[in-house]
């Protein structure tokens, strides 16, 4: 009987590392920015960084919470309407900027 609860145990650890690996992080569908009404961290003045190089945000002071997010990285659910998030694609290129 132990040894059958210490492979549940191996098994519960591997699931949770399989969940934080890389690339397991969804992302979130819809446009490109944030509509009008839904744009509670002020993304829409950064709409024209979109397509861009990602360096194109090194050139920027923006004064709020920002998180960068890259192919493959893991990213927390939390969930901040005042934190603006940049998605960035496999080019190095500023896919889409939402809330959250």
């Amino acid at each position: 009987m132990e040894r059958r609860a210490g492979s549940f145990a191996v098994f519960g650890l591997l699931a949770l590392l399989a969940a934080c690996a890389p690339g397991t992080a969804p992302t979130p569908p819809g446009p490109a920015i944030p509509a009008v009404e839904d744009d509670t961290c002020g993304a829409a003045p950064y709409a024209r960084l979109i397509g861009q190089d990602a360096t194109a945000l090194e050139r920027e002071l923006i004064m709020r919470q920002v998180r960068v997010i890259r192919p493959g990285m893991v990213v927390t659910m939390d969930f901040s309407a005042q934190r603006i998030n940049f998605e960035i694609d496999d080019n190095n290129r500023i896919a889409r900027i939402y809330c959250g």
